[in-house]
């Protein structure tokens, strides 16, 4: 089993910044990703595809398709110009399903490299599905069950023990190979993928979630938005229950392609391929007895980054380390988060946890570095940018209903209302009881810094802990006339949340 560092005790200090390029030479698209690593937090700052069709009559005739290689010739070469403009050095380009089934893949190889460089590393089926696992694990560091990661092609399937990915295993699955060019018809391709999971052997795995990787079911995702009002729009770790699944899966397959292109997030070239995606991510949940979905917007081409990083940066936690690289370049004092956090860890951490003791911690060390994220923005609608920024942000390893308690923190930490936020599509997303510690904690944020004035030095000068039943805020004498009034109405106001009395005292 995977060993869990305590967040705490991680180093969250911001590496060198890293510019790293990946380039997935897809049987669909082409695609450039240019990367900044701040840390084990993953900014994608350029991302461009191109759909080439390399992998279209590949199973007919053995080899790429001519016109889909001359495409990515020339996309890759418009990648090496840009990379070089940028200056990216550090370049990683992997080739999957397409390039190795095909008789000529070598020497497709070979004219990339003569061409524009790059130096292509064609992937097996097993090493597409570790890495695109690994991938998963960059998003969903303490992911369960299985992986799957759908491309033109094929299927990788990975299990996954309590964030260790086991061995990948690639299946003949994609729509190119199981619907050639020919039309859809639901009961041949029923049959072919029953067939070729039969033969793997799916184990059920009762309780167990499967992650689905890849384009065609992240657009799968954006049905549910539609069907369920979903109030959040974030594809990364949205969650459906195998009942949702089947409801979801059944609108898709039986949706005709030009009602699937009018749905948000839905594109015409997805809308084709959607009904297969959703009849073959059904029979996986079926055939598995999984009993929930994540979609994940990580997978091979994060998982080729991680596999770059040393271990110490890897295993520090993403949430912790994103929120970090987010607010610390325009927090006016960037060492703040972290000794806020320090102040309040003892306190908090005796309060009972609204997810899990883990996902509490993480969750206030983040909302921690991120308590000052809002300081540059305008004063009137600090509240409202500071929480939907925090909402929408490209972090990983966060769930719907924990990204809508860090919004909600941030919510009260800027002087949000909690009549503006119950009337918040998101906090729906939370039950009573994290709504509840959202506000509590987003308030220990405000106090914190009215206390010090964001001030490091003076916040060390304070202490909030329990004594004798009673949640105490103990000042030193030499900054009694630091103390101002409104932190004994906010310290009621946090007292008031969690069910116990207040004090402030002062020591010598």
């Amino acid at each position: 089993m995977k060993q869990t560092p305590d967040p705490s005790a991680v180093s969250q200090e911001l590496a060198v910044e890293r510019d790293i390029a990946v380039i997935d030479i897809g049987s669909n698209t082409v695609r450039l990703v240019h990367f900044r690593l701040q840390g084990r937090a993953i900014w994608p700052v350029y991302n461009e595809k191109v759909m080439a069709g390399l992998g279209q009559g590949v199973r007919a005739t053995g080899k790429l398709n001519p016109e889909g290689r001359e495409i990515a010739l020339r996309a890759l070469k418009r990648f090496q110009r840009i990379l070089d403009a940028k200056g990216v050095s550090e370049v990683h380009a992997v080739a999957t399903a397409a390039v190795r089934n095909a008789e000529d893949g070598a020497d497709f190889v070979h004219e990339v490299a003569n061409r524009s460089g790059f130096d292509v590393r064609i992937l097996s089926g097993r090493e597409e599905g570790e890495i695109s696992a690994l991938g998963l694990l960059a998003g969903i560091p303490d992911a369960h069950g299985m992986t799957g990661d759908l491309g033109g092609s094929s299927l990788e399937l990975t299990s996954i023990n309590n964030g260790v990915a086991g061995q990948g295993t690639t299946l003949a699955l994609g729509p190119q190979e199981v619907l050639g060019n020919g039309d859809w018809d639901y009961d041949d391709a029923r049959r072919k993928i029953d067939d070729r999971l039969d033969e793997f052997g799916l184990d059920t795995r009762p309780g167990q979630t499967f992650y689905a990787v890849g384009g065609a079911w992240r657009t799968l995702a954006h049905i549910a938005f539609a069907h369920e009002n979903h109030p959040l729009k974030v594809v990364h770790q949205f969650d459906m229950t195998a009942a949702e699944v089947e409801t979801i899966t059944q609108l898709a397959i039986q949706a005709s392609p030009s009602s699937l292109e009018g749905t948000p997030g839905i594109s015409r070239r997805r809308a084709v391929t959607l009904p297969y995606a959703a009849l073959l991510l059904r029979r996986i949940v079926k055939k598995g007895n999984f009993a929930r979905v994540s979609f994940s917007a990580y997978g091979l081409r994060e998982g080729v980054l991680l596999e770059t990083m040393p271990g110490g940066v890897r295993d520090q936690d993403p949430l912790i380390a994103g929120a970090e690289a987010l607010a610390r370049p325009i927090a006016p004092t960037p060492g703040f988060g972290m000794a806020l956090a320090n102040w309040l860890r003892p306190m908090l951490g005796e309060l009972d946890p609204v997810f899990a003791p883990r996902r509490d911690q993480i969750l206030r060390e983040a909302a921690c570095r991120l308590a000052d994220f809002g300081a540059r923005m305008h004063p009137d609608h600090r509240a409202d940018l500071a929480r939907d920024t925090v909402l929408y942000a490209p972090f990983a390893g966060l769930s719907h209903p924990e990204r809508a308690f860090l919004g909600t923190a941030l919510h009260f930490r800027h002087g949000g209302s909690g009549r503006a936020l119950d009337k918040h599509p998101v906090a729906r997303l939370m039950d009573a009881d994290q709504r509840r510690m959202a506000e509590c904690l987003g308030l220990c944020l405000r106090l914190g810094s009215k206390l010090s004035g964001r001030s490091v030095n003076l916040l060390k000068r304070f202490h909030i802990g329990f004594e004798s039943g009673k949640l105490c805020v103990t000042v030193q004498e030499s900054v009694h006339d630091l103390y101002v009034e409104r932190s004994v109405t906010q310290l009621k106001a946090i007292g008031g949340l969690i069910g116990v009395d207040t004090e402030v005292r002062y020591v010598d």
